[in-house]
């Protein structure tokens, strides 16, 4: 099958020969044919040199590299691609085990998929495709997940309308690509939750948290423990199973404060420990007083653009500085951004910028990241979306 051509400017090229698997819209000096969006293309260097294939898009990044080798995108690669990633999977000890059947399958370019995430619950795979090329192709990759992962794998429901250009206009298109099986419990480190892949944000749940949650978990026991921005409760359940002595999860989302509380009870049934709040997350900060010695902030991304970073960072140091002002003494704080364009250097000093206005001695215990089911393609940096730290207050 021949592929229409995409010829990049005079020493463009060289992101490519190191590996880096997008190619930007300005780097493009002409393009042989006209492809539609979600289109594979061939790219070459202006000596005609053949640098990959990929999916070809609209906007700044024009190109995302599949394969840096001169190859047909079948079938076949798909299952190549799935397997590798689930074998690393295997290799993590995450699939299938007796204390969890939770794990991020694929991570877009970590996995040399880029566009495509694919999180499993259980038996079921849920798939995000953020490019119209996987939004083509989520039949042939479904199709991929059930033949590498086996019976471990029953259904596969796809879920992009939140994720996939809105000028593609490809209408609505969730559903079950595979099964249609509605168990909705999965379980992390023998903590059970529900998941819903249907109406949730991201695929259902934050699978990159799971490391970061056992962390807190062990610093848990005897604490009062604020878990704000709670989603469906990760945090909070672990802090229970930690030997907290008081949880308290606040989210904006009234659904996702009843998850939570039915995740609690699913680990600690008519524990009272825990309570609820379905709030904005600034206002329960303002006037709550100073009742918690250990503060989980996991906010949404504040920015998912660099044209508002700038508003972003002042988001970090508004949040931080109330959690510095208002805990006590001895306490702790697990502080995230999730927002790719918010580099660690940003997000550090947005905090230390928080700590500095609040007066009190602060010091850095942990600086965490993502799991490794969150693997970053070691030429493409941008893959290290997760930041966070955790700070001991005096």
């Amino acid at each position: 099958m021949s592929y229409k051509k995409i010829i990049l400017k005079p020493k463009k090229e060289e992101s490519l020969l190191r590996f880096h698997p997008w190619v930007f819209s300005g780097a493009i000096q002409k393009i042989e044919g006209e492809p539609e969006e979600g289109e594979l293309v061939e790219v070459y260097g202006t000596n005609g040199r053949f640098l990959g294939v990929g999916h070809y898009q609209i906007g700044g990044i024009a190109v995302r590299i599949l394969s840096f080798e001169q190859q047909e995108i079948t079938a076949g690669f798909w299952q190549e691609r799935i397997r590798s990633a689930f074998t690393l999977r295997e290799t993590l000890e995450l699939v299938d085990t007796p204390t969890n059947n939770t794990y991020r399958l694929v991570h877009g370019e970590g996995d040399h998929l880029p566009g495509l995430i694919v999180d499993v619950y259980d038996s079921t795979a849920v798939m995000q495709a953020h490019s119209v090329g996987m939004h083509y192709s989520r039949k042939e990759i479904a199709q991929a997940i059930q033949e590498v992962a086996g019976d471990k794998i029953k259904n596969v429901y796809y879920k992009s309308e939140g994720t996939l250009p809105f000028k593609a206009d490809l209408g609505n298109e969730d559903g079950y690509l595979i099964g249609g099986e509605e168990v909705d419990i999965a379980m992390e480190n023998g903590l059970r939750f529900h998941v819903d892949w249907l109406k949730g944000q991201k695929t259902g749940f934050f699978v990159d948290q799971r490391d970061n949650r056992s962390l807190l978990e062990k610093y848990s026991a005897g604490r009062s423990v604020l878990n704000m921005f709670c989603y469906t409760g990760g945090f909070s359940f672990y802090a229970m199973r930690g030997g907290a002595n008081e949880v308290h999860s606040v989210d904006s989302s009234s659904k996702a404060i009843h998850i939570t509380k039915q995740n609690v009870e699913l680990n600690f049934p008519g524990d009272e420990r825990h309570q609820a709040y379905a709030e904005d997350a600034f206002k329960y900060l303002e006037r709550m007083g100073e009742n918690y010695d250990l503060i989980i902030l996991d906010p949404p991304a504040f920015a998912k653009h660099k044209n508002v970073l700038r508003n972003a960072l002042q988001g970090y140091r508004k949040l931080n500085a109330i959690a510095f002002s208002k805990i006590k003494p001895g306490g702790i704080i697990f502080t995230f951004s999730c927002s790719q364009v918010v580099s660690k250097e940003n997000f550090r000093l947005a905090v230390f910028s928080a700590a500095a206005q609040s007066g009190r001695r602060v010091r850095i215990l942990h600086q965490l990241t993502q799991p490794a089911d969150h693997p970053v393609n070691i030429y493409h940096p941008e893959g290290e979306y997760l930041k966070g730290l955790v700070l001991y207050v005096e």
